[in-house]
Parts: structure tokens; C-alpha cells; sequence
């Protein structure tokens, strides 16, 4: 079997197996434990699902608990994301991409990248726009990022 590594953003509660079978106003089979803790999960398409404790928070981290490869992927995802300590009220960074500029002649440049595209990420503050924006060591390393809507 191939191994897989996903992202996505859910929303979700904690919920024993039991209370999910009432929830979906089924019975439990005699086989699972009413009592096993979990989670009820609900997908961006709706679909709802639980998930058992242990493998739900091994693959889930709350908004303002992620790594800032949770926040590459969520921008990837046309997501905006911020670091829970930024000083400065509604600092974030978000991909851009369809960047151009106008050269020294006048001409109109894509700014296309053979190993990236025509991509950056771009940190959006109280200034204006910065693209190309660097990630800090203490950015890289920070699991304080979160979402924004």
C-alpha cells in the first residue's frame, strides 16, 4: 500500500462512539464500545463521520495549534493564514500568483518561475502588500499559525 499524508480543514466536537450512534439514530453494534472517546467530524462538502480520539488528533490540529506546513497547505488551498503572536491586527500571508510588473522600458514582465510558477507568497499588513515575503526561523518553527476568513 502507498502511504498518504493529507490536509484539510474540518470542523469538529468531541463525542464518544455512543453519542455519535444517537446522533445518527443508530444502535450500536454489540461489538464497539459506547464509551470510546472521539470525535464528531464534519467535512466541507457536509458529510459527517467520527473519528476515534487517537487517530483524529494525530491527523487534525486546531487553528492556532498548526506547524507552518499546515500553513503552506491551507495557502496552497487559497487560504489565508497568521501567526496567533503577530503583533500587528490583520497581518497575514496568502498565495499570489498571476504576477507581473512593468520593467525599466515600460514592458509588462510575468514574473513566471520554472521551479515555482508564477507564485509567491504575499504578507498583507497595515503597510500595503509585500510579495515574496520570508518565513523567520521562529516562523518556520512556530505552532501558533492559524486560519483567518
Amino acid at each position: 500500500m502507498e502511504k498518504y499524508i493529507g490536509t484539510k480543514t474540518i470542523e469538529a466536537e468531541p463525542m464518544t462512539r455512543g453519542d455519535y450512534n444517537k446522533y445518527r439514530g443508530w444502535t450500536i453494534p454489540a461489538d464497539e464500545n459506547p464509551d470510546d472517546e472521539g470525535y464528531l467530524v464534519k467535512y466541507s462538502d457536509g458529510y459527517i463521520s467520527w473519528s476515534p480520539k487517537k487517530q483524529f488528533e494525530e491527523a487534525y490540529k486546531i487553528s492556532g495549534e498548526m506547524s507552518f506546513g499546515h500553513a503552506i497547505e491551507i495557502m496552497k488551498k487559497g487560504g489565508r493564514v497568521q501567526r496567533s503572536g503577530w503583533n500587528g491586527k490583520n497581518q497575514y500571508i496568502e498565495l499570489a500568483s498571476n504576477i507581473s510588473y512593468i520593467n525599466a522600458d515600460g514592458y509588462t514582465v510575468n514574473a513566471e518561475h520554472e521551479a515555482i510558477g508564477n507564485k509567491a507568497i504575499a504578507f498583507v499588513g497595515t503597510s500595503g502588500v509585500q510579495l515574496g515575503w520570508l518565513a523567520s526561523q521562529a516562523d518556520m518553527l512556530s505552532e501558533d499559525w492559524q486560519t483567518i476568513d
